[in-house]
C-alpha cells in the first residue's frame, strides 16, 4: 500500500460478467489483459460516455444544450486490489423533475444494457477516499456511514482490510430505501460470517413497510445521530468514511432562485449528526454524488 502509485491512464477493457446486485444495480466484471491493476480499495475510475454508439446522438445533443462537452462518469471500484479482476457496480440514475435537470446519459445504460464480451475505454485510477496508512495507523476501529451505492468504496475498503491487516474492527451503518434496494446483501453477510469480530453490519431502511428484522441488524427509519453514537466506540480512534448522496448543484441552484431552504441532504445530516457528537474533522473522509 505504500509504493507509488502509477499515473492515471486510459486501459482497453472486455465485461466478462455482469451480476445483478439489486433491481436498478449491476456489477460490472472487467477483464483487462495484462494491464497492472495498480489502485487502492476506494479509487474509482471513470467512463467517457462518447464511446457508446447508442449514446453518440443523446451526448451530442445534450452537449450542444449545455454548451460544453460531457465529462466522463465516475465509478467507484468494487474491487479490491488483491482480486483478480476490475469490477464496479452501477446503480441506475433516475430522471427526477426538478432535481435532475437533465436524464442520466450513461448509468442506465451501463446497468441495464450491457452484455458479457462488450468491450470500452475506462481510465484509472483515482481519489482521496481511501483508508490510507496515515488513517490507520492513528485509528483502532472504522464507522462506515453509507447510502444507497455509497456503500461500493467502502465495500471494497472493508474487504480489503479485513483479508490484510487484523488491528482494526469496521461497523457499517447502510442506509436504503426497502429491503430489496441493499447493495452486496449476501457479500456483507459472509464477511460477518468469516470475521465475527472484525465487522458489524446494521441495515437501516428508510421506506420498508414488511416484516424485515433480522437479529436486530436491520432496522426502520433514516440514520439518526443516536444511531452512529451507539456505534462510535471512541470518536479519537475511529476513522469514520461517509459516503452517498448530497444536494445537486441544480437543487441548490433552484432553491436559491426560488427563495426555499432545502431539507438536509443525507451527507449533510451524517456530517452535522457526527460534529455534533464531538467527532474531529480530520478523522472523517467523505465522499457524495449528486
Amino acid at each position: 500500500m505504500s509504493e507509488i502509485r502509477e499515473k492515471i491512464k486510459d486501459m482497453e477493457v472486455m465485461v466478462a460478467d455482469v451480476i445483478q446486485e439489486a433491481h436498478d444495480t449491476a456489477t460490472l466484471i472487467l477483464f483487462t489483459g495484462n494491464d497492472k491493476l495498480n489502485y487502492e480499495p476506494g479509487h474509482f475510475l471513470t467512463i467517457p460516455p462518447q464511446q457508446f454508439p447508442a449514446l453518440e446522438r443523446w451526448a451530442s445533443y445534450l452537449e450542444n444544450l449545455k454548451g460544453k462537452k460531457e465529462p466522463p462518469r465516475a465509478y467507484s471500484m468494487a474491487s479490491s486490489p488483491d482480486e483478480k479482476y476490475l469490477a464496479i457496480t452501477v446503480k441506475e440514475e433516475r430522471y427526477l423533475p426538478s432535481v435532475t435537470p437533465f436524464p442520466p446519459l450513461l448509468s442506465p445504460i451501463l446497468a441495464r444494457r450491457t452484455v458479457v464480451g462488450q468491450k470500452m475505454i475506462v481510465t484509472g485510477f483515482t481519489g482521496p477516499f481511501t483508508f490510507n496508512e496515515n488513517v490507520r495507523r492513528e485509528s483502532e476501529s472504522v464507522l462506515h456511514i453509507c447510502a444507497g451505492s455509497g456503500i461500493v468504496p467502502c465495500y471494497s475498503i472493508i474487504k480489503y482490510d479485513l483479508r490484510y491487516f487484523s488491528k482494526h474492527k469496521h461497523t457499517l451503518i447502510y442506509s436504503n430505501k426497502n429491503f430489496e434496494d441493499i447493495i452486496f446483501y449476501s457479500q456483507l453477510k459472509k464477511l460477518e460470517e468469516e470475521f465475527p469480530d472484525s465487522i458489524k453490519v446494521i441495515n437501516t431502511l428508510t421506506r420498508e413497510t414488511g416484516s424485515v428484522s433480522v437479529n436486530g441488524k436491520m432496522k426502520k427509519g433514516r440514520v439518526s445521530k443516536e444511531l452512529i453514537a451507539e456505534a462510535l466506540t471512541d470518536i479519537n480512534s475511529t476513522a469514520v468514511f461517509v459516503c452517498g448522496p448530497d444536494h445537486t448543484v441544480h437543487q441548490r441552484k433552484t432553491a436559491k432562485e426560488k427563495g426555499e431552504e432545502l431539507r438536509p441532504s443525507f451527507m449533510g445530516s451524517a456530517l452535522t449528526y457526527l460534529e455534533e457528537l464531538g467527532v474531529p474533522k480530520n478523522k472523517i473522509k467523505r465522499e457524495s454524488y449528486g
